[in-house]
């Protein structure tokens, strides 16, 4: 027996994705690094988007970053979710834009936050969400 709960089977992840999952789980926010071009990346692939290597490793970022892009959502899309509620593509401090929840009222675009962390049920990891920094 196990402790490692595999989220593929309850349809959260895939082979590429599951480390993410995992480390959610731990409350830990990773992306992928390139050992060869010392790239970060996300959204999780086989090999290095900058380079082209497969020698990827997972290893944790700050959690901090800078709201590149932001929107205000009218729309339902989810009961966890209610509108308005803030969409954001947020750039790490390592490089990678991450698209995420803005956990505010209000925000604007080159606004500092830090991750946060949405709990899920159903077994789900938590989803990183942003807020303000300081928040």
């Amino acid at each position: 027996m196990t402790d490692k709960i595999s989220y593929s089977d309850l349809g959260a992840a895939d082979p590429t994705t599951e480390p993410f999952w995992q480390a959610c789980a731990k409350g830990r926010l990773t992306v992928q690094h390139c050992k060869t071009c010392g790239t970060h990346q996300f959204y999780p692939r086989p090999f290095c988007l900058t380079c082209e290597a497969t020698s990827l490793e997972w290893v944790d970022v700050t959690g901090a970053g800078t709201i590149y892009s932001l929107a205000t959502m009218r729309m339902p899309v989810t009961p966890e979710l209610p509108p308005p509620y803030l969409l954001a593509v947020v750039e790490l401090d390592e490089g990678p834009r991450l698209l995420t929840n803005i956990v505010a009222q209000t925000a604007s675009i080159g606004d500092r936050v830090g991750v946060k962390w949405r709990q899920r049920e159903g077994g789900l990891p938590p989803l990183p969400v942003f807020a303000p920094a300081g928040a």
